[in-house]
């Protein structure tokens, strides 16, 4: 592995030489004394040669960085030397490498959403434009297709997108200035996002309660609904819940670990314990899991589906309430607003940090969120317990 300190102690000699870094990456020395970074790879069963930039312009880590870049190109199909790094660069070829620079802190699921929308929505229209080329009214055109269909959202994230990727290409020198920057000016507002249907009057949530107990329903949809409502965790928290999660079921402190890879984080947090979402049990929680124990005995989905491999059916909850008769006044994910609704306005200001930390809402406060780690267990403990009293009257 090369330094930096190594790269500016190697001196020029004779006869060009190499010094290796890894992954097919090392630093090319001239006898004029020129460093260059260059990356061996292979292109449809051909080795190649891309040169990725001078040292000491381009560090190491900066270096290193432009070679995952490549890779992350090389698995899309796209061969990195088509015309990277210069002016010559074609919106797919600046987009490409911005989602190979970004695509590591991205979840799954939004990774493919950006990338879906660029294939959907840009690239066909612009996408083998050079950078340098493409003007306002060009980008301001393709979004306007997207609002056309009836889609005010999307543009209005396409158009952030295609900024950040003007905005990574200035930083890197392929391109002069973002002509996405001030398009909003010339775009439709997006309308007002829908909240999820949500009841917030203990008395109507008791109802539900009451009303799901009596439809002919699978014995553990019936329980995952009950201790989603206790919970108020979201619907993949509980679905994915496993035995191995719960800690002393039998105890004073019976507590359930959600891990971060299950949680709605960003993805470098979800491989951390430390982001762990711990969730107090009451005891009419810890009832629904000696149930949901006796139906399926077992050490691995604690809410298995039809084939007990698998979890219950994503809609499952969600069917079980429109036969119960509340089709479009609450859904899965509704408890959560419930919960936050009813115990703020029962508790007052007070109880806000820990009913937020019961619900795995992150503090607004950038300074807080890195300095305070309290859990606020027993308040939240507290909390989880009255909401079970509440739900359960």
């Amino acid at each position: 592995m090369i330094t930096n300190a190594a790269a500016k102690a190697a001196s020029a000699q004779p006869r060009a030489y190499k010094l290796f870094d890894a992954g097919g990456l090392f630093l090319f020395v001239a006898p004029t004394g020129t460093k260059s970074w260059r990356l061996k790879y292979r292109w449809r069963g051909r080795e190649k040669l891309l040169t990725i930039g001078r040292f000491p312009e381009l560090n190491i880590a900066q270096a290193r960085m432009r070679r995952e870049e490549a890779k992350a190109l090389l698995a899309d199909n796209v061969d990195p030397a088509a015309g990277a790094g210069s002016k010559s660069d074609t919106i797919e070829q600046l987009a490409r490498a911005w989602i190979a620079h970004n695509r590591s802190s991205w979840s799954p699921s939004h990774a493919a959403d950006v990338v879906g929308s660029l294939e959907r929505d840009v690239l066909p229209a612009i996408g083998g434009r050079p950078v340098e080329e493409v003007a306002p009214r060009e980008l301001l055109a393709v979004l306007q297709a997207v609002e056309a269909r009836g889609c005010a959202p999307t543009a209005q994230r396409l158009r952030q997108r295609l900024s950040e990727i003007y905005a990574f290409g200035i930083a890197q020198g392929r391109a002069s200035a973002d002509p996405a920057a001030k398009l909003g000016a010339a775009m439709r507002d997006a309308p007002p996002s829908t909240p999820h249907p949500a009841l917030t009057d203990i008395g109507e949530c008791r109802a539900l309660v009451a009303a799901c107990a009596k439809v002919a329903a699978r014995p553990m949809t019936q329980l995952a609904s009950r201790f989603l409502a206790l919970t108020a965790v979201r619907l993949d928290a509980v679905r994915g819940a496993r035995w191995s999660e719960i800690e002393d079921i039998d105890g004073d402190a019976p507590l359930w670990r959600v891990p971060a890879a299950r949680m709605k984080l960003a993805r470098a947090k979800k491989g951390e314990e430390r982001f762990d979402h711990l969730v107090p049990l009451s005891p009419a929680a810890i009832a629904v899991l000696r149930e949901a124990r006796r139906i399926a005995r077992g050490d691995g989905l604690i809410f298995p589906g039809r084939t007990r491999s698998a979890p219950i059916g994503e809609g499952a909850i969600r069917e079980l309430y429109i036969r119960a008769g509340f089709a479009g006044r609450h859904v899965p994910h509704g408890w959560r607003s419930s919960f936050s609704t009813i115990l703020n306005e029962q508790l007052g200001e007070e109880w806000r940090s820990a009913i937020d930390r019961a619900l795995a809402h992150s503090p607004k406060d950038k300074v807080e969120a890195a300095y305070n780690r309290a859990q606020l267990l027993d308040r939240r403990r507290a909390l989880l317990e009255r909401w079970a009293a509440l739900l359960t009257a």
